[in-house]
């Protein structure tokens, strides 16, 4: 991974922490200051592509012959890039965990120019991953006991987040993923149909799904809307009993009023003998949508969302930071308006219950009552202490957030109008924060 992965003032800064031989441990906290709107939660996501990211972290001699040639860094400050790599800690809420405003997701401790120069490549992960996670996991809440496929990857913002968002989708309950390589990646099912450039290819939709399900018998959905939505249901009707094809099979509806198509659909099927025919939807979906055709009673099995959920249309990014609270020894802060920091390395504890909101302590008060502590240790030394296969992480990952989501109390799991839980401060951390902010306040350091 390359250290160029950065921005410059994270160099500039490193350079001059290293000039001045500053090789204190120091600790970042990455948290999000609050909640897009009409979010009740967020579903922690990105830490195994985040830690990746910090055991690759290094520059090789062409970055260092930029730094020199472009940048204009000294030969000593170059020499000590050379050898660095990052040699920290981490703390994280595991991947899968619901997650609220001003809680800690991740806590890096490292020389303090290694915590510095790593800081934009891994808030950058663990934002964009915790956005699609969040979003996704909205999806699912609305889907009900439907399944949902990501369709995203032609229309997310680039190759490799296509791949993310299969991943974070994954996390959050989508059963599969028409982006083929992250199906592999990650061991998920890989999902596909055709598109209407497929029927439109042949003299008629019946030649189309002839030739379709003759070379994939196995499971063919058709796509029935290129023209006439009912003729088509009918065109895939006649060419099942032609064929006698006697497996699962389906139809894809991808545009028009999916409610009133589906139950015209519907009844086309069933009065063929196909009552066990699935019916997929797709065009423009999102959690509102997929909501409302629930609500409606729409016979819909599944979902393919795509662009909505893939670049997180309502919400595309979060008011995430990645915050100094240590030096050394010496917890600090910030007292800007609208965006103070509280000190200190820290723990968030859970009532099991889900009757009261989270804590925000200390990491090393003891957990008050029988509440659970979210971070664990995931890195130290530069190196991660559990390595799963990548399909592996995404099962455990899932496991965590269907727990998390049957625990998440209902005003939380509200599509509209959310009352999200709220973290409170734990008087040790509270007692702390007064006295390095008044020490700060007489010109002085805690």
């Amino acid at each position: 991974m390359t250290g160029l992965r950065t921005d410059l003032y994270e160099l500039r800064m490193a350079a001059s922490y290293l000039r001045r031989d500053m090789v204190q441990r120091a600790t970042f906290s990455l948290f999000v200051r609050r909640l897009p709107p009409q979010r009740g939660f967020l579903v922690a996501a990105g830490l195994a592509e985040a830690l990746a990211f910090l055991e690759g972290f290094a520059f090789d001699e062409g970055e260092l012959g930029y730094l020199r040639d472009t940048v204009g860094l000294d030969e000593a400050t170059l020499v000590a890039l050379a050898g660095l790599r990052f040699t920290g800690d981490v703390w994280a809420v595991p991947e899968g965990r619901v997650v609220f405003a001003d809680e800690p997701l991740l806590e890096v401790t490292a020389p303090i120019a290694e915590a510095q120069l790593v800081e934009t490549g891994v808030l950058n992960l663990i934002t964009f991953h915790t956005t699609v996670a969040s979003k996704a996991a909205r999806c699912r809440l609305a889907a009900g006991d439907a399944q949902l496929i990501d369709f995203a990857f032609r229309r997310t913002h680039g190759i490799e987040a296509g791949a993310a968002v299969a991943r974070a989708s994954a996390i959050a309950g989508f059963a599969a993923t028409s982006d083929v390589e992250a199906a592999r990646r990650y061991g998920l099912p890989p999902s596909g149909t055709m598109a209407h450039s497929y029927v439109e290819a042949f003299p008629d939709e019946r030649a189309a799904f002839r030739a379709f399900a003759t070379d994939f018998p196995t499971n063919p959905v058709f796509l029935v809307d290129t023209y006439d939505t009912p003729a088509g249901v009918r065109a895939a009707v006649e060419v099942i009993a032609e064929l006698g094809l006697t497996g699962p099979v389906g139809v894809r509806l991808d545009s028009g009023d999916l409610a009133a198509l589906a139950v015209q659909t519907r009844a086309i099927l069933d009065d063929a003998g196909l009552t066990q025919a699935q019916i997929v939807a797709s065009g423009s979906l999102d959690e509102d949508v997929i909501a409302a055709l629930v609500a409606a009673g729409a016979p819909i099995d599944g979902y393919g969302v795509g662009t909505r959920m893939g670049v997180s249309f309502d919400a595309p990014s979060l008011d995430s930071a990645y915050k100094l609270v240590a030096v050394g020894d010496r917890p600090v802060l910030k007292l800007s308006p609208g965006k103070a920091t509280l000190p200190g390395p820290k723990q968030v504890f859970r009532d099991p219950t889900g009757a009261d909101g989270d804590v925000v302590g200390l990491r090393d008060e003891p957990p008050p009552g029988d509440r659970e502590p979210l971070l664990v240790p995931v890195m130290r030394g530069g190196r991660r202490l559990a390595v799963a296969d990548p399909a592996g992480e995404v099962r455990a990952a899932r496991g965590r957030f269907d727990a998390d989501l049957a625990w998440l109390p209902e005003p939380a799991r509200r599509l509209a109008d959310p009352a999200p839980l709220t973290a409170a401060v734990s008087p040790a951390l509270a007692a702390l924060h007064e006295r390095v902010a008044a020490q700060v306040a007489r010109g002085g350091t805690y």
